[in-house]
């Protein structure tokens, strides 16, 4: 494999698409940056989180609050998302008919929105013991980092339908290819992100 085809920051569209790969040099790595910069705001959120963890103030702790069970579902249905974007990444890939692509992608949201319905589940059942996040430091750590990673997965939900009316509109073209390409990376930081909320956040407090 030719030096040219090994440098990409993303999947390796190589000699398949040639125009999109070259372009996805600048793009896509572009795209990283942003994702460093945003993994800043989560490391804040995390940094504060952890200051704030025993701030209870009198209040319930992470052993009232926290559903493992339902936590648990939510990042089997997250990575599994991040299984299924990458179904869609090789299709768009390896198959010119985007018909594969679509499929991957609708599973793909189902899961995102699925995860969603799973959140907000946890997050009412917090408000309904009567806690809400001006409670303690601790809450308001808790809320501050898991909504803005389930804001992020909405927003990436949204991208989602976006993509698939692009995809029937101009189907497979290079543009498409360049912004799946992106989206993926989207996609896969949101699963990173959550496997550390999972741990640090509810198996870490659960266990303290």
């Amino acid at each position: 494999m030719s030096s040219w085809e090994q440098k990409h920051p993303g999947i390796n569209l190589g000699t398949i698409d040639p125009e999109a790969h070259e372009e996805a040099e600048e793009l896509v790595f572009g795209f990283w940056v942003y994702l460093m910069s945003d993994m800043i705001i989560f490391a804040m959120l995390f940094a504060t989180y952890a200051v704030e963890l025993r701030g209870i103030a009198g209040g319930p702790g992470p052993k009232d609050l926290y559903d493992i069970k339902s936590v648990s579902i939510e990042t089997g249905l997250l990575l599994m998302s991040s299984f299924t974007f990458g179904m869609a990444s090789l299709a768009m890939k390896y198959n010119p008919r985007p018909k594969f692509v679509v499929y991957w992608l609708i599973i793909t949201l189902c899961l995102g929105l699925t995860f969603l319905g799973f959140e907000s589940h946890d997050f009412l059942s917090v408000f309904d013991k009567g806690v809400g996040p001006s409670r303690s430091g601790f809450i308001s750590a808790y809320f501050a980092l898991v909504s803005t990673h389930g804001i992020h997965v909405t927003l990436g939900c949204l991208w989602i339908c976006v993509m698939l009316a692009q995809i029937m509109v101009f189907g497979l073209d290079k543009d498409v290819k360049l912004r799946l390409l992106r989206l993926g990376l989207f996609w896969h930081f949101l699963d990173v992100v959550w496997v550390g909320i999972f741990s640090i956040v509810y198996l870490q407090g659960l266990a303290g």
